[in-house]
């Protein structure tokens, strides 16, 4: 038998084996979709939070992060500068937190499957560390470029202060 028809063969074997396409009704049952609308939005809500709890108090990184945003976000409502440019600084301050939560969360799930050293394992922790950084430099970037015009005012400000 020729490859050709070998392959053809095994391809009726699967679409015999597949049968009819699954409906909703053959689906196997989630306990955890059963909530629907504003049920399923405080439902959420209350995880987001908790999940939110549980980073500040697990996660180092995280804590730095928002000690950060702590400073930051009210610097960002008080600086003259366009509502454009604050919505960017703002953004880019809450970029970090949510690369970071996301972050996080691949780490947790990769230590959740094994605590063992594995090429892979490092190669997605490693990942999520290098968004981390590629956020904490797009705020760093961000701010300095919106700040920088404001530095010259913000000097002589100083000066007057001190005499």
């Amino acid at each position: 038998m020729t490859r050709r028809a070998l392959a053809d063969q095994r391809a009726d074997d699967d679409e015999e084996e597949r049968g009819e396409p699954l409906s909703t009704d053959d689906l196997p049952f989630n306990p955890y979709k059963g909530n629907r609308g504003v049920t399923r939005a405080w439902h959420a809500m209350k995880n987001s939070i908790s999940g939110f709890r549980v980073a500040i108090r697990e996660e180092s990184a995280f804590r730095q992060e928002l000690t950060l945003a702590a400073i930051l976000l009210p610097c960002s409502l008080i600086v003259p500068v366009a509502p454009v440019e604050r919505a960017a600084l703002i953004a880019s301050v809450l970029l970090v937190l949510i690369v970071e939560l996301l972050n996080s969360s691949v780490e947790a799930a990769i230590d959740r499957i094994s605590l063992e050293r594995h090429e892979l394992s490092k190669r997605a922790k490693d990942f999520g560390s290098g968004a981390v950084m590629i956020a904490l430099a797009t705020c760093v970037v961000t701010w300095t470029l919106i700040l920088w015009p404001l530095a010259p005012a913000f000097v002589m400000w100083l000066e007057r202060l001190t005499l």
